[in-house]
């Protein structure tokens, strides 16, 4: 810790999702005094699968030297990517080493639960206080004062040197900073659970990828015997069904004509288990923070996962607030260079994801013919050095 910043007697942060559990480590191995504030009651088995790609791996290793290794350990080190049709039948099959040749990382399929577990199991248990849902904050020269309220209705106020939003993307601590409105809709509506399946539409190192019409699913193996599906379908009505049992006969009926194998791993999960949501973002901003107050991950920079980098990103922030903290003379500082080191590049992962929604959703005539009209101005081997290579 520079000697500089260590008139930050704490800081707190809201959120103890990926990213804030990940800036937690990242802070509190750098001696500081760092408090993680969550909602929820409890870390329960909850979330999808996700691929921790080697820009994140590279990160996560810095944060925690090993934690890669036992992560893999936890999950699926994918090897092969499977094409299937609607049917569950293989179309093509490739090798999927392209990640570990050129950036020296392995895609890994993980569940999101068990990611976090991980991160969590890092850092002390009297650092994290669940059941503290944060209602606002207001900030003098000196502090920050943020204000929490528990299930049973029970209010406190926490006084901190420096708040990290991390709450995602409808962060409340964002409303309370920029109050730039609701997240922005991508016409695109997504269901996905995480489940114990003996189907065998997967090899143990396989992840797959089922193509529809206007519709897609993911397959990922995320180790100990479990599936992540993932489902998503275009739509211009962001409208969510009533209960979990009415979302999950929404996924059947969406997919009646689909094989037997494909809707059988539907069928098996239970109601409870499936996520709904639509598929969101926010436009970038030019700053995130104001005084004592930063954000960081999905509060930061909401995304469409079109990229495969929401978690990811918000792995760099973590290890990247925590060096700007450690290296400048005060909190203006720090959070002047966190932005300039990450906003510029985050606003180009942003746009890129976006566009990728819409183009899982493309026929091959409409590709062509954008690929004819609007060329990128990074083709995607360009975009995989701007992000697996780019010094952070």
């Amino acid at each position: 810790m520079n000697p500089n910043t260590k008139s930050l007697d704490k800081i707190a942060i809201v959120g103890a999702g990926l990213g804030g559990l990940a800036a937690a480590v990242a802070l509190h191995t750098k001696g500081y005094n760092v408090q993680v504030y969550e909602k929820a009651q409890d870390f329960r088995p909850v979330g999808g699968g996700l691929g921790l790609l080697p820009n994140g791996s590279k990160i996560l290793d810095k944060i925690h030297p090993g934690i890669v290794e036992e992560i893999k350990n936890l999950s699926c080190h994918v090897k092969e990517t499977v094409l299937k049709n609607t049917q569950g039948e293989n179309i093509l099959t490739r090798r999927s080493n392209r990640f570990e040749d050129n950036y020296g990382y392995p895609l890994i399929s993980v569940w999101w639960w068990r990611l976090q577990q991980t991160l969590a199991s890092k850092l002390p248990t009297n650092i994290i206080h669940l059941n503290h849902r944060c209602t606002g904050f207001s900030q003098d020269d000196e502090g920050v004062d943020i204000y929490f309220e528990n299930q049973e209705g029970s209010k406190k106020t926490i006084r901190a040197d420096l708040l990290i939003g991390a709450d995602g993307i409808k962060s409340v601590v964002r409303k309370n900073l920029i109050a730039d409105g609701e997240p922005r809709f991508l016409n695109s509506m997504s269901w996905r659970a995480v489940i114990k399946s003996d189907q065998e539409l997967l090899n143990p190192e396989q992840m797959g990828f089922v193509r529809g019409h206007r519709e897609f699913m993911f397959l990922l193996n995320v180790g100990n015997g479990e599936i992540a599906w993932l489902y998503r379908r275009k739509s211009e009505d962001y409208s969510l069904s009533a209960n979990k049992d009415e979302a999950k006969s929404r996924v059947l009926n969406q997919i009646a004509e689909w094989g037997k194998p494909l809707r059988s791993l539907v069928e098996e999960t239970p109601s409870e288990r499936i996520l709904e949501g639509g598929i969101c973002d926010r436009l970038p901003v030019d700053a995130w923070s104001k005084g004592r107050v930063v954000l960081l991950g999905d509060a930061a920079h909401p995304m469409a996962p079109a990229a495969g980098q929401g978690a990811n990103s918000s792995f760099e922030d973590a290890w990247v607030i925590a060096d700007c903290l450690s290296n400048a003379s005060d909190i203006s500082e720090a959070l002047t260079n966190y932005e300039q080191r990450r906003i510029p590049r985050l606003t180009i992962i942003q746009n890129r994801s976006a566009k990728g929604e819409m183009r899982y959703y493309e026929t091959e005539s409409e590709k062509l013919e954008r690929e004819q009209q609007q060329p990128d101005e990074m083709s995607a081997e360009e975009f995989g050095q701007f992000v697996h290579n780019s010094q952070i």
